[in-house]
């Protein structure tokens, strides 16, 4: 299977959506969505699996529930191009939990960030303190969350 790949068949496609709305399900509760015995179901789940098609597994966290009231999109830009300063910045954003996710883009930065903090002064220490002092970092420009109006739930299986 491709990074595309149009194989998934609609009985692929229905585990798919029914995971992602309850990854919990038993396998008999899926199968019975999937309208498929137990077993092939579970066959299918596994080659799923196995393609890398499911990655993982995981919960979907309430962030403010758990102290983190600020998201923030921050974007990044180097001071110098090339290999070596975009494989440290790769690296070093890797061991830094307050960045949910680190997406190369094209524009006027280099990287955008989704980051997370318990407040503003966290935040802040974060963009001054942790993230400014990577030497390969020249500039960054953040935009705090003010609300969030959809929360991420899923891809959209076609």
């Amino acid at each position: 299977m491709t990074e595309h790949d149009s194989s998934l068949d609609a009985i692929d496609r229905r585990i798919l959506r029914a995971m992602q709305e309850d990854a919990r399900l038993s396998n008999v509760e899926l199968s019975e969505q999937a309208h498929l015995s137990p077993s092939q179901c579970h066959r299918r789940l596994k080659r799923l699996e196995e393609l890398g098609v499911i990655d993982g597994y995981s919960a979907r966290l309430n962030p403010e529930k758990i102290g983190l009231g600020v998201t923030a999109f921050v974007s990044v830009s180097l001071g110098k191009h090339g290999e070596s300063p975009a494989t440290r910045f790769a690296e070093a954003v890797q061991g830094i939990p307050e960045i949910l996710e680190c997406h190369s883009v094209s524009g006027e930065a280099d990287y955008l960030l989704r980051v997370t903090a318990p407040d503003l002064k966290s935040f802040s220490d974060f963009l001054m303190h942790r993230l400014m002092a990577f030497p390969f970092v020249e500039s960054v420009k953040s935009s705090i969350a003010l609300e969030c109006l959809k929360r991420w739930k899923g891809l959209p299986v076609p």
